[in-house]
Protein backbone atom coordinates (compact mmCIF):
# COMPACT_ATOMS: atom_id res chain seq x y z
CA UNK A 1 0.00 0.00 0.00
CA UNK A 2 1.48 3.36 -0.97
CA UNK A 3 1.94 6.16 1.57
CA UNK A 4 -0.66 8.27 -0.21
CA UNK A 5 -3.15 5.40 -0.29
CA UNK A 6 -2.68 4.64 3.43
CA UNK A 7 -3.19 8.30 4.36
CA UNK A 8 -6.32 8.57 2.20
CA UNK A 9 -7.84 5.43 3.74
CA UNK A 10 -7.18 6.64 7.29
CA UNK A 11 -8.82 10.00 6.49
CA UNK A 12 -11.78 8.23 4.86
CA UNK A 13 -12.26 6.07 7.97
CA UNK A 14 -12.13 9.24 10.15
CA UNK A 15 -9.15 7.86 12.05
CA UNK A 16 -7.10 10.99 11.22
CA UNK A 17 -7.89 14.45 9.87
CA UNK A 18 -6.59 16.00 6.63
CA UNK A 19 -4.55 18.48 8.73
CA UNK A 20 -2.92 15.61 10.66
CA UNK A 21 -2.07 13.86 7.40
CA UNK A 22 -0.41 17.02 6.05
CA UNK A 23 1.57 17.40 9.28
CA UNK A 24 2.70 13.77 9.04
CA UNK A 25 3.72 14.24 5.41
CA UNK A 26 5.86 17.24 6.44
CA UNK A 27 7.45 15.10 9.17
CA UNK A 28 8.00 12.32 6.62
CA UNK A 29 9.87 14.70 4.30
CA UNK A 30 12.06 15.94 7.18
CA UNK A 31 13.00 12.55 8.64
CA UNK A 32 12.66 10.17 5.67
CA UNK A 33 10.49 7.73 7.66
CA UNK A 34 7.39 5.98 6.30
CA UNK A 35 3.99 7.61 6.60
CA UNK A 36 2.78 5.23 9.33
CA UNK A 37 5.73 6.08 11.57
CA UNK A 38 5.29 9.81 10.86
CA UNK A 39 1.58 9.64 11.79
CA UNK A 40 2.47 8.02 15.14
CA UNK A 41 5.26 10.54 15.81
CA UNK A 42 3.06 13.62 15.28
CA UNK A 43 0.36 12.08 17.49
CA UNK A 44 -2.22 11.69 14.71
CA UNK A 45 -2.96 8.06 15.59
CA UNK A 46 -1.98 5.62 18.32
CA UNK A 47 0.31 2.72 17.40
CA UNK A 48 -2.18 -0.05 18.26
CA UNK A 49 -5.00 1.64 16.28
CA UNK A 50 -2.80 1.86 13.18
CA UNK A 51 -1.78 -1.82 13.38
CA UNK A 52 -5.43 -2.87 13.92
CA UNK A 53 -6.43 -0.86 10.83
CA UNK A 54 -3.62 -2.37 8.71
CA UNK A 55 -4.55 -5.84 9.98
CA UNK A 56 -8.12 -5.41 8.72
CA UNK A 57 -6.97 -3.93 5.40
CA UNK A 58 -4.52 -6.72 4.63
CA UNK A 59 -6.53 -9.52 6.23
CA UNK A 60 -3.54 -10.71 8.28
CA UNK A 61 -3.11 -10.85 12.10
CA UNK A 62 -1.59 -7.95 14.03
CA UNK A 63 1.15 -8.48 16.62
CA UNK A 64 2.43 -6.36 19.52
CA UNK A 65 6.18 -6.97 19.44
CA UNK A 66 6.68 -5.38 22.88
CA UNK A 67 4.72 -8.25 24.47
CA UNK A 68 6.30 -10.97 22.33
CA UNK A 69 9.50 -12.83 23.24
CA UNK A 70 11.36 -13.82 20.05
CA UNK A 71 13.64 -16.87 20.12
CA UNK A 72 17.23 -15.80 19.18
CA UNK A 73 17.46 -18.90 16.93
CA UNK A 74 14.48 -17.61 14.92
CA UNK A 75 16.11 -14.19 14.53
CA UNK A 76 19.21 -15.84 13.02
CA UNK A 77 17.13 -17.12 10.07
CA UNK A 78 17.00 -13.59 8.60
CA UNK A 79 20.22 -11.60 8.21
CA UNK A 80 20.41 -8.17 9.81
CA UNK A 81 20.91 -6.31 6.51
CA UNK A 82 17.81 -8.00 5.00
CA UNK A 83 15.73 -7.18 8.10
CA UNK A 84 16.82 -3.53 7.95
CA UNK A 85 16.37 -3.26 4.19
CA UNK A 86 12.75 -4.46 4.22
CA UNK A 87 11.93 -3.41 7.80
CA UNK A 88 10.89 -6.90 8.92
CA UNK A 89 11.69 -9.26 11.79
CA UNK A 90 11.01 -13.03 12.04
CA UNK A 91 8.92 -13.92 15.10
CA UNK A 92 8.17 -17.64 14.89
CA UNK A 93 8.43 -20.80 12.77
CA UNK A 94 5.76 -23.40 12.02
CA UNK A 95 6.99 -26.36 9.95
CA UNK A 96 8.13 -24.95 6.59
CA UNK A 97 6.57 -21.55 7.27
CA UNK A 98 8.33 -18.55 8.78
CA UNK A 99 6.09 -15.96 10.46
CA UNK A 100 7.49 -12.49 9.80
CA UNK A 101 6.36 -9.15 11.29
CA UNK A 102 6.10 -6.45 8.60
CA UNK A 103 4.77 -2.90 8.52
CA UNK A 104 3.65 -3.45 4.89
CA UNK A 105 2.58 -7.07 4.18
CA UNK A 106 1.65 -6.07 0.60
CA UNK A 107 5.37 -5.65 -0.23
CA UNK A 108 5.75 -8.71 -2.50
CA UNK A 109 9.42 -7.89 -3.20
CA UNK A 110 10.22 -8.22 0.51
CA UNK A 111 8.25 -11.48 0.78
CA UNK A 112 10.02 -12.95 -2.30
CA UNK A 113 13.44 -11.86 -1.02
CA UNK A 114 12.79 -13.44 2.39
CA UNK A 115 11.52 -16.64 0.78
CA UNK A 116 14.65 -16.86 -1.40
CA UNK A 117 17.18 -16.09 1.38
CA UNK A 118 15.58 -18.29 4.09
CA UNK A 119 14.12 -21.18 2.09
CA UNK A 120 10.86 -20.92 4.06
CA UNK A 121 7.32 -20.01 3.04
CA UNK A 122 6.64 -16.53 4.42
CA UNK A 123 3.52 -15.80 6.49
CA UNK A 124 3.31 -12.03 7.20
CA UNK A 125 1.81 -10.47 10.31
CA UNK A 126 1.38 -6.70 10.83
CA UNK A 127 3.37 -4.64 13.34
CA UNK A 128 4.04 -0.91 13.53
CA UNK A 129 7.22 0.50 11.99
CA UNK A 130 8.57 1.95 15.29
CA UNK A 131 8.11 -1.40 17.10
CA UNK A 132 9.87 -3.30 14.26
CA UNK A 133 12.80 -0.84 14.34
CA UNK A 134 13.02 -1.27 18.11
CA UNK A 135 12.94 -5.07 17.79
CA UNK A 136 15.67 -5.04 15.10
CA UNK A 137 17.83 -2.81 17.31
CA UNK A 138 17.25 -5.11 20.30
CA UNK A 139 17.65 -8.53 18.67
CA UNK A 140 20.44 -7.75 16.22
CA UNK A 141 22.51 -5.72 18.68
CA UNK A 142 26.19 -6.63 18.79
CA UNK A 143 26.74 -8.72 21.90
CA UNK A 144 29.80 -7.30 23.62
CA UNK A 145 31.64 -8.82 26.58
CA UNK A 146 29.67 -9.04 29.83
CA UNK A 147 30.31 -6.77 32.80
CA UNK A 148 31.89 -9.66 34.75
CA UNK A 149 34.26 -10.38 31.83
CA UNK A 150 35.28 -6.72 31.58
CA UNK A 151 35.86 -6.39 35.32
CA UNK A 152 37.80 -9.67 35.36
CA UNK A 153 40.08 -8.48 32.58
CA UNK A 154 40.49 -5.12 34.32
CA UNK A 155 41.48 -6.83 37.57
CA UNK A 156 44.20 -8.74 35.72
CA UNK A 157 45.59 -5.76 33.80
CA UNK A 158 45.21 -2.89 36.28
CA UNK A 159 47.38 -3.74 39.28
CA UNK A 160 47.67 -0.41 41.13
CA UNK A 161 49.63 -0.01 44.35
CA UNK A 162 48.20 2.58 46.74
CA UNK A 163 51.26 4.85 46.47
CA UNK A 164 51.51 4.53 42.66
CA UNK A 165 47.98 5.53 41.70
CA UNK A 166 48.99 8.87 40.20
CA UNK A 167 51.61 7.37 37.89
CA UNK A 168 49.63 4.35 36.69
CA UNK A 169 46.41 6.34 36.34
CA UNK A 170 46.83 7.60 32.73
CA UNK A 171 48.14 4.29 31.42
CA UNK A 172 45.29 2.38 33.10
CA UNK A 173 42.73 4.73 31.60
CA UNK A 174 43.80 3.67 28.11
CA UNK A 175 43.70 -0.09 28.83
CA UNK A 176 41.07 -1.95 26.81
CA UNK A 177 39.03 -3.26 29.80
CA UNK A 178 38.64 0.24 31.29
CA UNK A 179 37.68 1.67 27.88
CA UNK A 180 35.10 -1.11 27.44
CA UNK A 181 33.74 -0.61 30.96
CA UNK A 182 33.24 3.15 30.47
CA UNK A 183 31.60 2.54 27.07
CA UNK A 184 29.32 -0.05 28.70
CA UNK A 185 28.26 2.47 31.38
CA UNK A 186 27.44 5.15 28.78
CA UNK A 187 25.51 2.80 26.46
CA UNK A 188 23.64 1.20 29.38
CA UNK A 189 22.54 4.66 30.58
CA UNK A 190 21.15 5.45 27.10
CA UNK A 191 19.37 2.09 26.91
CA UNK A 192 17.76 2.52 30.34
CA UNK A 193 16.61 6.07 29.60
CA UNK A 194 18.74 7.69 32.33
CA UNK A 195 18.98 11.48 32.53
CA UNK A 196 22.21 11.54 34.59
CA UNK A 197 25.13 9.26 35.45
CA UNK A 198 26.87 9.67 38.84
CA UNK A 199 30.37 8.17 39.25
CA UNK A 200 31.14 8.53 42.96
CA UNK A 201 34.29 7.69 44.99
CA UNK A 202 34.13 7.13 48.77
CA UNK A 203 36.73 6.04 51.34
CA UNK A 204 36.07 2.31 50.97
CA UNK A 205 33.57 2.18 48.14
CA UNK A 206 33.16 3.26 44.52
CA UNK A 207 29.76 3.27 42.87
CA UNK A 208 27.94 4.22 39.67
CA UNK A 209 24.32 5.43 39.84
CA UNK A 210 21.80 6.37 37.15
CA UNK A 211 19.00 8.92 37.58
CA UNK A 212 15.93 7.47 35.86
CA UNK A 213 12.62 9.37 35.93
CA UNK A 214 14.00 11.66 38.63
CA UNK A 215 15.17 8.88 41.02
CA UNK A 216 18.74 7.63 41.56
CA UNK A 217 19.41 3.87 41.31
CA UNK A 218 22.63 1.94 42.09
CA UNK A 219 23.74 0.13 38.93
CA UNK A 220 27.36 -0.84 39.48
CA UNK A 221 30.14 -0.98 42.08
CA UNK A 222 33.45 -1.29 40.20
CA UNK A 223 36.60 -2.30 42.15
CA UNK A 224 38.31 0.53 44.06
CA UNK A 225 41.50 0.01 42.05
CA UNK A 226 39.65 1.20 38.91
CA UNK A 227 38.53 4.45 40.54
CA UNK A 228 41.18 6.76 39.08
CA UNK A 229 41.36 4.89 35.76
CA UNK A 230 37.60 5.28 35.12
CA UNK A 231 37.64 8.96 36.14
CA UNK A 232 40.64 9.64 33.89
CA UNK A 233 39.02 7.81 30.96
CA UNK A 234 35.93 10.00 31.26
CA UNK A 235 38.12 13.13 31.47
CA UNK A 236 40.06 12.06 28.37
CA UNK A 237 36.79 11.53 26.46
CA UNK A 238 35.58 14.99 27.56
CA UNK A 239 38.92 16.63 26.54
CA UNK A 240 39.62 17.73 30.13
CA UNK A 241 42.96 18.15 31.92
CA UNK A 242 43.60 14.77 33.58
CA UNK A 243 46.54 16.13 35.60
CA UNK A 244 44.29 18.70 37.36
CA UNK A 245 42.51 17.06 40.28
CA UNK A 246 42.05 19.99 42.67
CA UNK A 247 39.62 22.14 40.67
CA UNK A 248 36.15 21.48 39.16
CA UNK A 249 36.09 21.01 35.38
CA UNK A 250 33.32 20.92 32.76
CA UNK A 251 33.34 19.31 29.33
CA UNK A 252 31.32 17.39 26.77
CA UNK A 253 31.40 13.89 25.30
CA UNK A 254 29.75 13.05 21.98
CA UNK A 255 29.24 9.41 21.02
CA UNK A 256 27.35 7.68 18.22
CA UNK A 257 25.32 4.62 19.14
CA UNK A 258 22.33 2.79 17.63
CA UNK A 259 22.43 5.12 14.65
CA UNK A 260 22.10 8.40 16.56
CA UNK A 261 24.44 10.91 18.15
CA UNK A 262 24.26 11.43 21.90
CA UNK A 263 25.81 14.27 23.90
CA UNK A 264 26.92 13.98 27.52
CA UNK A 265 27.54 17.13 29.56
CA UNK A 266 30.39 16.25 31.95
CA UNK A 267 31.02 17.87 35.35
CA UNK A 268 34.03 16.84 37.45
CA UNK A 269 34.17 17.93 41.10
CA UNK A 270 37.00 17.13 43.57
CA UNK A 271 35.72 15.41 46.73
CA UNK A 272 37.44 14.10 49.86
CA UNK A 273 38.26 10.69 48.33
CA UNK A 274 38.71 11.50 44.64
CA UNK A 275 36.88 13.19 41.81
CA UNK A 276 33.13 12.74 41.43
CA UNK A 277 31.95 12.78 37.81
CA UNK A 278 28.35 13.56 36.84
CA UNK A 279 27.25 13.20 33.23
CA UNK A 280 23.98 14.70 31.97
CA UNK A 281 22.55 12.89 28.92
CA UNK A 282 21.36 15.24 26.19
CA UNK A 283 19.27 13.40 23.60
CA UNK A 284 17.79 15.85 21.10
CA UNK A 285 15.71 13.10 19.49
CA UNK A 286 13.77 12.73 22.77
CA UNK A 287 13.37 16.47 23.32
CA UNK A 288 9.64 17.22 23.31
CA UNK A 289 9.15 20.62 21.65
CA UNK A 290 5.45 20.34 20.78
CA UNK A 291 3.68 22.43 23.44
CA UNK A 292 0.46 20.45 23.07
CA UNK A 293 2.31 17.31 24.25
CA UNK A 294 4.14 18.82 27.23
CA UNK A 295 1.26 18.18 29.64
CA UNK A 296 -0.58 21.52 29.59
CA UNK A 297 -4.33 21.55 30.11
CA UNK A 298 -6.24 23.40 27.37
CA UNK A 299 -6.83 26.77 29.09
CA UNK A 300 -3.35 27.18 30.67
CA UNK A 301 -1.82 26.30 27.28
CA UNK A 302 -3.90 29.06 25.64
CA UNK A 303 -2.69 31.53 28.31
CA UNK A 304 0.95 30.54 27.74
CA UNK A 305 0.65 30.82 23.95
CA UNK A 306 -1.05 34.22 24.25
CA UNK A 307 1.75 35.46 26.52
CA UNK A 308 4.61 34.43 24.18
CA UNK A 309 2.71 35.72 21.13
CA UNK A 310 2.78 39.29 22.50
CA UNK A 311 5.40 41.57 20.89
CA UNK A 312 6.89 42.59 24.24
CA UNK A 313 6.81 41.80 27.95
CA UNK A 314 8.34 39.13 30.19
CA UNK A 315 7.42 35.44 30.57
CA UNK A 316 9.05 33.69 33.56
CA UNK A 317 9.28 29.93 34.12
CA UNK A 318 10.04 28.85 37.68
CA UNK A 319 10.77 25.59 39.47
CA UNK A 320 13.61 23.57 41.02
CA UNK A 321 16.59 22.18 39.09
CA UNK A 322 15.56 19.32 36.80
CA UNK A 323 11.87 20.28 36.64
CA UNK A 324 11.85 20.75 32.85
CA UNK A 325 12.05 24.57 32.72
CA UNK A 326 14.53 24.53 29.81
CA UNK A 327 12.30 22.19 27.77
CA UNK A 328 9.31 24.51 28.27
CA UNK A 329 11.35 27.55 27.18
CA UNK A 330 12.79 25.68 24.18
CA UNK A 331 9.28 24.64 23.12
CA UNK A 332 8.17 28.27 23.29
CA UNK A 333 11.20 29.44 21.30
CA UNK A 334 10.61 26.72 18.68
CA UNK A 335 7.05 27.99 18.18
CA UNK A 336 8.38 31.56 17.82
CA UNK A 337 11.36 30.70 15.59
CA UNK A 338 10.40 32.25 12.23
CA UNK A 339 12.60 33.74 9.44
CA UNK A 340 11.37 37.29 10.22
CA UNK A 341 12.28 37.15 13.94
CA UNK A 342 15.69 37.71 15.60
CA UNK A 343 16.05 35.44 18.65
CA UNK A 344 19.08 35.54 20.99
CA UNK A 345 19.64 33.35 24.05
CA UNK A 346 22.12 33.53 26.94
CA UNK A 347 22.51 30.04 28.45
CA UNK A 348 24.69 28.32 31.04
CA UNK A 349 25.19 25.79 29.61
CA UNK A 350 23.79 25.61 26.05
CA UNK A 351 22.15 22.16 26.18
CA UNK A 352 20.76 21.86 22.64
CA UNK A 353 21.53 23.93 19.57
CA UNK A 354 18.75 25.09 17.24
CA UNK A 355 19.00 26.44 13.70
CA UNK A 356 17.83 30.05 13.44
CA UNK A 357 18.45 30.91 17.12
CA UNK A 358 21.60 32.81 18.22
CA UNK A 359 22.74 30.96 21.33
CA UNK A 360 25.52 32.30 23.60
CA UNK A 361 27.39 30.20 26.19
CA UNK A 362 28.16 32.01 29.47
CA UNK A 363 31.77 32.22 30.74
CA UNK A 364 31.83 33.86 34.17
CA UNK A 365 35.62 33.53 34.41
CA UNK A 366 36.09 36.06 31.58
CA UNK A 367 33.19 38.30 32.58
CA UNK A 368 30.61 36.93 30.14
CA UNK A 369 27.64 36.57 32.47
CA UNK A 370 23.90 36.92 31.89
CA UNK A 371 23.93 40.69 32.47
CA UNK A 372 26.84 41.25 30.06
CA UNK A 373 25.23 39.06 27.38
CA UNK A 374 21.90 40.84 27.83
CA UNK A 375 23.51 44.26 27.35
CA UNK A 376 25.15 42.99 24.15
CA UNK A 377 21.87 41.54 22.86
CA UNK A 378 20.14 44.92 23.16
CA UNK A 379 22.66 46.32 20.66
CA UNK A 380 21.95 43.44 18.25
CA UNK A 381 18.44 44.49 17.12
CA UNK A 382 16.64 41.62 18.93
CA UNK A 383 12.95 40.73 18.82
CA UNK A 384 13.02 37.91 21.40
CA UNK A 385 15.57 37.37 24.18
CA UNK A 386 15.93 34.27 26.36
CA UNK A 387 17.97 34.53 29.58
CA UNK A 388 18.95 31.18 31.06
CA UNK A 389 18.35 32.35 34.64
CA UNK A 390 17.73 35.61 36.51
CA UNK A 391 20.12 35.34 39.47
CA UNK A 392 20.73 38.94 40.56
CA UNK A 393 19.36 42.49 40.53
CA UNK A 394 21.48 43.56 37.55
CA UNK A 395 20.16 40.81 35.24
CA UNK A 396 16.58 41.31 36.47
CA UNK A 397 16.77 45.09 35.94
CA UNK A 398 18.10 44.84 32.37
CA UNK A 399 15.52 42.10 31.56
CA UNK A 400 12.64 44.23 32.86
CA UNK A 401 13.85 47.29 30.91
CA UNK A 402 14.17 45.17 27.74
CA UNK A 403 10.59 43.93 28.24
CA UNK A 404 9.40 47.53 28.60
CA UNK A 405 11.21 48.74 25.46
CA UNK A 406 9.55 46.47 22.92
CA UNK A 407 11.23 43.09 23.39
CA UNK A 408 9.78 39.73 24.40
CA UNK A 409 11.93 38.35 27.26
CA UNK A 410 11.78 34.71 28.39
CA UNK A 411 13.68 33.54 31.46
CA UNK A 412 13.77 31.20 34.47
CA UNK A 413 13.85 31.88 38.19
CA UNK A 414 14.11 29.63 41.25
CA UNK A 415 10.96 29.98 43.37
CA UNK A 416 8.47 27.49 44.78
CA UNK A 417 5.37 28.69 42.93
CA UNK A 418 4.14 31.34 40.47
CA UNK A 419 2.89 33.94 43.02
CA UNK A 420 6.17 33.66 44.95
CA UNK A 421 8.05 34.83 41.85
CA UNK A 422 6.67 38.35 42.28
CA UNK A 423 8.04 38.51 45.86
CA UNK A 424 11.41 37.27 44.61
CA UNK A 425 11.64 40.07 42.01
CA UNK A 426 10.62 42.68 44.60
CA UNK A 427 13.21 41.32 47.06
CA UNK A 428 15.86 41.63 44.35
CA UNK A 429 15.12 45.35 44.25
CA UNK A 430 12.81 45.71 41.23
CA UNK A 431 10.18 48.40 41.81
CA UNK A 432 6.55 47.16 42.02
CA UNK A 433 5.39 49.43 39.15
CA UNK A 434 8.13 47.94 36.88
CA UNK A 435 7.07 44.38 37.80
CA UNK A 436 3.40 45.07 36.96
CA UNK A 437 4.28 46.87 33.72
CA UNK A 438 6.66 44.20 32.37
CA UNK A 439 5.24 40.78 33.40
CA UNK A 440 2.99 38.92 30.94
CA UNK A 441 2.84 35.54 32.67
CA UNK A 442 4.54 33.36 35.29
CA UNK A 443 4.62 29.58 34.97
CA UNK A 444 5.69 27.18 37.75
CA UNK A 445 6.30 23.53 36.99
CA UNK A 446 7.26 20.14 38.40
CA UNK A 447 7.81 16.67 36.96
CA UNK A 448 6.00 13.65 38.44
CA UNK A 449 6.76 10.06 37.53
CA UNK A 450 4.24 8.60 35.08
CA UNK A 451 2.70 5.20 35.88
CA UNK A 452 3.71 2.43 33.49
CA UNK A 453 0.59 1.91 31.33
CA UNK A 454 1.45 -1.78 30.87
CA UNK A 455 1.26 -2.74 34.55
CA UNK A 456 -0.48 -0.04 36.60
CA UNK A 457 -3.23 -1.42 38.81
CA UNK A 458 -6.15 0.02 40.82
CA UNK A 459 -4.97 1.09 44.27
CA UNK A 460 -6.22 -0.73 47.34
CA UNK A 461 -6.45 0.33 50.97
CA UNK A 462 -6.32 4.07 50.25
CA UNK A 463 -8.45 5.84 52.86
CA UNK A 464 -10.83 8.58 51.76
CA UNK A 465 -9.30 10.88 54.38
CA UNK A 466 -5.88 10.61 52.68
CA UNK A 467 -7.43 11.85 49.43
CA UNK A 468 -9.23 14.69 51.21
CA UNK A 469 -6.00 15.66 53.03
CA UNK A 470 -4.21 15.76 49.67
CA UNK A 471 -6.78 18.25 48.37
CA UNK A 472 -9.21 16.11 46.34
CA UNK A 473 -12.62 17.90 46.39
CA UNK A 474 -15.14 15.93 48.52
CA UNK A 475 -17.55 15.62 45.57
CA UNK A 476 -14.81 13.97 43.46
CA UNK A 477 -13.82 11.31 46.04
CA UNK A 478 -15.05 7.94 44.79
CA UNK A 479 -15.75 9.30 41.33
CA UNK A 480 -12.46 8.14 39.77
CA UNK A 481 -10.13 5.14 39.78
CA UNK A 482 -6.95 5.66 41.78
CA UNK A 483 -3.99 3.67 40.43
CA UNK A 484 -0.75 2.50 42.03
CA UNK A 485 2.54 1.16 40.67
CA UNK A 486 3.10 -2.55 40.03
CA UNK A 487 6.19 -3.45 37.96
CA UNK A 488 6.85 -5.34 34.72
CA UNK A 489 9.49 -5.96 32.05
CA UNK A 490 8.50 -2.77 30.21
CA UNK A 491 9.44 -0.53 33.16
CA UNK A 492 12.24 -2.72 34.63
CA UNK A 493 9.95 -3.52 37.59
CA UNK A 494 9.94 0.11 38.74
CA UNK A 495 6.21 0.68 38.12
CA UNK A 496 6.91 4.03 36.47
CA UNK A 497 7.94 4.86 32.91
CA UNK A 498 8.71 8.44 31.96
CA UNK A 499 7.47 11.61 33.63
CA UNK A 500 4.52 13.95 33.25
CA UNK A 501 4.77 17.72 33.62
CA UNK A 502 2.60 19.59 36.13
CA UNK A 503 1.99 23.29 35.47
CA UNK A 504 0.80 26.29 37.46
CA UNK A 505 0.16 29.05 34.90
CA UNK A 506 -0.53 32.57 36.22
CA UNK A 507 -1.25 35.28 33.64
CA UNK A 508 -0.63 38.70 35.15
CA UNK A 509 -4.25 39.83 35.32
CA UNK A 510 -5.18 43.44 36.20
CA UNK A 511 -6.51 42.32 39.58
CA UNK A 512 -3.06 40.93 40.47
CA UNK A 513 -1.32 44.13 39.32
CA UNK A 514 -3.41 46.18 41.75
CA UNK A 515 -2.49 43.85 44.63
CA UNK A 516 1.25 44.11 43.81
CA UNK A 517 1.11 47.93 43.73
CA UNK A 518 -0.69 47.84 47.11
CA UNK A 519 2.02 45.62 48.62
CA UNK A 520 0.02 42.37 48.91
CA UNK A 521 1.74 39.17 50.14
CA UNK A 522 2.39 36.08 47.99
CA UNK A 523 -0.48 34.27 49.78
CA UNK A 524 -2.91 37.08 48.90
CA UNK A 525 -1.72 37.01 45.27
CA UNK A 526 -2.26 33.23 45.21
CA UNK A 527 -5.79 33.51 46.59
CA UNK A 528 -6.74 36.13 44.00
CA UNK A 529 -5.12 34.16 41.15
CA UNK A 530 -7.13 31.06 42.12
CA UNK A 531 -10.29 33.16 42.22
CA UNK A 532 -9.49 34.41 38.70
CA UNK A 533 -9.05 30.85 37.40
CA UNK A 534 -5.46 29.77 38.09
CA UNK A 535 -4.90 26.07 38.73
CA UNK A 536 -2.21 25.53 41.41
CA UNK A 537 0.52 22.90 41.17
CA UNK A 538 -1.34 20.68 43.65
CA UNK A 539 -4.63 21.04 41.70
CA UNK A 540 -2.87 20.20 38.42
CA UNK A 541 -1.12 17.19 40.01
CA UNK A 542 -4.41 15.88 41.43
CA UNK A 543 -5.90 16.22 37.93
CA UNK A 544 -3.13 13.99 36.52
CA UNK A 545 -3.71 11.50 39.36
CA UNK A 546 -7.49 11.37 38.76
CA UNK A 547 -6.78 10.81 35.03
CA UNK A 548 -4.73 7.70 35.96
CA UNK A 549 -1.36 9.14 34.92
CA UNK A 550 0.39 9.19 38.30
CA UNK A 551 0.01 8.16 41.94
CA UNK A 552 -1.03 9.85 45.19
CA UNK A 553 2.54 9.32 46.42
CA UNK A 554 3.94 11.36 43.49
CA UNK A 555 1.35 14.13 43.97
CA UNK A 556 2.23 14.55 47.66
CA UNK A 557 5.98 14.21 47.03
CA UNK A 558 6.17 16.81 44.26
CA UNK A 559 3.67 19.52 45.21
CA UNK A 560 2.85 21.48 48.37
CA UNK A 561 -0.72 21.59 49.71
CA UNK A 562 -2.77 24.75 49.05
CA UNK A 563 -3.01 26.38 52.47
CA UNK A 564 -3.66 30.06 53.10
Amino acid sequence: MSAGRLGELLVRENLISVQQLRKAQEEQQKTGTRIGSALIKVGAIEEHKLTDFLSKQYGVPAINLKDFEIDPEIVKLVKKDVAQKHLVIPVNRAGQSLIVAMSDPSNIYAVDDLKFTTGYNIEPVVASEPSIREAIEKHYAEKGPSLDEILGAADEQVEVAEDEEDEVDVKAAEEAPVVKLVNLILVDAIRKGASDIHVEPYEKDFRVRFRIDGMLYDVMRPPMKLRNAITSRLKIMASLDISERRLPQDGRIKIKTTGKEMDFRVSVCPTLFGEKVVLRLLDKSNLQLDMTKLGFDAEPLKWFKDAIDRPYGMVLVTGPTGSGKTTTLYSGLTALNQPDVNISTAEDPVEFNFAGINQVQMHDDIGLNFAAALRSFLRQDPDIIMIGEIRDFETAEIGVKAALTGHLVLSTLHTNDAPGTVSRLLNMGIEPFLVTASLNLILAQRLARRLCPACKKPAKNIEEQALLDAGVPPDKVGGFTLYEKAGCRECNDRGYRGRVAIYEVMPFWDGLKELVINGASAAELKQEAIRLGMQTLRMAALGKMMAGMTTLEEVVGNTAPDRF
